[in-house]
């Protein structure tokens, strides 16, 4: 049951990472520091995590983010920026909840952790782009607050009962996938008359050689 935990944990946190990697590792070395949480004896490894430097530079990058994600376009190039990040630092804290594991589990859940974070960050992107061929640049703003919260409550959920935690993170990600397509069609059919307006004349009233 304790190995089943730590799974959890480290894929809970892969999973918020591929939404928020730098909020993720901020609010939880905050929560270490601080000892608004007390870490079990199996999740030791994590007491780095409270490292002021750490702490400090996930504050930072954060705080770029967190206006990035508020501006329409800006926010889709960040992700794009990020769909390497996200995952890398999804595994890496992942590996780390486990502390010093066998190297093929090391192997394992890294490639899990990855593959959760990297789902994650997909659904996050492509929901970002969904809204930016929206053209009022409120949604931005509202989705942006929720993800934060969603990732401030999924790390509380974390703590409190990994096993469902990381239950609701992948009935999340299936659901992900059944709108996948969906959520496809709508992005390629907004930026088709997107295009055919680009390509309309400025004025109708002159004609076109």
């Amino acid at each position: 049951m304790e190995k089943l935990d730590l799974l959890a944990v480290a894929l809970g946190l892969a999973t918020l990472a591929g939404v928020n990697l730098y909020l993720t590792v901020f609010a939880t070395g905050l929560a270490i520091h601080f000892h608004w949480i007390t870490l079990a004896p199996q999740y030791q490894s994590l007491e780095i995590l409270g490292n002021p430097w750490i702490i400090s530079i996930a504050g930072v990058l954060y705080l770029l983010e967190f206006f990035a994600d508020k501006i329409p376009w800006v926010d889709s190039i960040w992700d794009a920026v990020h769909t390497v990040i996200r995952p890398i630092g999804g595994a890496l804290l992942a590996i780390q909840v486990l502390g010093h594991p066998s190297p093929a589990l090391t192997v394992i859940v890294a490639l899990l952790a990855g593959g959760t974070s990297l789902v994650a960050h997909t659904a996050k992107a492509a929901t970002r782009l969904a809204s930016n061929t929206s053209p009022e640049p409120f949604s931005n703003i509202g989705l942006s607050l929720g993800e934060d919260a969603a990732v401030l409550g999924g790390l509380t959920l974390v703590h409190f009962a990994p096993l469902l935690a990381l239950i609701i993170f992948l009935i999340a990600i299936g659901v992900f996938f059944y709108f996948a397509r969906r959520l496809l069609r709508s992005i390629k059919g907004r930026i088709g008359v997107a295009r055919k307006k680009l390509d309309e004349p400025a004025d109708r009233n002159v004609s076109v050689q």
